[in-house]
């Protein structure tokens, strides 16, 4: 009768330690996944940073040669609707 309350005893406590080290085992996993996560959260957010910032670039430059263009357009304008002024009020 010891020996197999011993055997019992023994199969218990291997089948505990065995369920320790696996919970121990999923926790670090767990933990991992939730670093993984944290970096792949990081650099989707740089990513994003860098796209950003190239996209404000081209619109930047794009509103600079768009304004310069009306700027010299309107100047033109101006300049014609003067000149008309100026020869409609000439003695002829």
């Amino acid at each position: 009768m010891n020996f197999r309350k011993g055997v019992v005893t023994l199969g218990l406590l291997a089948g505990m330690a065995g369920a320790s080290i696996v919970a121990t085992a999923q926790d670090s996993s767990a933990k991992q996944d939730m670093k993984d996560a944290g970096q792949d959260t990081k650099n989707a957010a740089k990513d994003t940073g860098s796209a950003t910032k190239t996209t404000a670039k081209k619109t930047g430059h794009a509103v600079k040669k768009t304004t310069k263009k009306a700027t010299h357009k309107t100047a033109q304008k101006t300049k014609e609707g003067s000149q008309k002024v100026e020869d409609k009020t000439q003695p002829q």
